[in-house]
């Protein structure tokens, strides 16, 4: 068995104080970005056991009226992406002009879209178990003009 030197011994012991710091700074004043000195809140926390489940989607209607699903495979873009921004989107929903044209890119020989809106679709929950009711909610709504 091999003795570390006294050197290895300070950077190992400078190495774990070190972390052990930006674990403790990153607990108390951190945010998931902080990851993984910051804590993960999506799993520390749990959901209200008589409230609501949110389900978004990203859907467009086309010239015809007709309703389109929004998905990686039809624009490129991921529904995470969209929930991660859905705020920027609600602020300045002229920002859905670029789900269009991601869609048009992506989808070349489907019927161009007139309008794109973010809706999430509210799951009633009771006692940790799903009703069976839900309702949809328009967050974001862009028309091109």
């Amino acid at each position: 068995m091999n003795q570390l030197s006294v050197r290895g011994r300070r950077v190992r012991v400078a190495a774990t104080l070190i972390a052990g710091v930006l674990l403790l700074a990153g607990t108390l004043w951190g945010t998931d970005d902080d990851f993984p000195f910051g804590p993960f809140r999506m799993y520390s926390t749990a959901p209200d056991p008589n409230g609501a489940a949110r389900d978004t989607r990203v859907e467009g209607v086309d010239a015809d009226g007709r309703t389109v699903a929004i998905t990686e495979g039809n624009s490129g873009i991921r529904r995470a992406e969209i929930e991660g921004q859905q705020q920027a989107y609600v602020d300045d929903p002229a920002r859905l002009a670029r789900v269009i044209t991601a869609y048009e890119q992506h989808s070349p020989g489907a019927a161009p879209l007139r309008t794109v809106r973010i809706v999430v679709r509210w799951h009633g929950i009771e006692h940790a178990r799903p009703t069976g009711k839900s309702w949809d909610e328009t967050v974001a709504e862009w028309t091109r003009p």
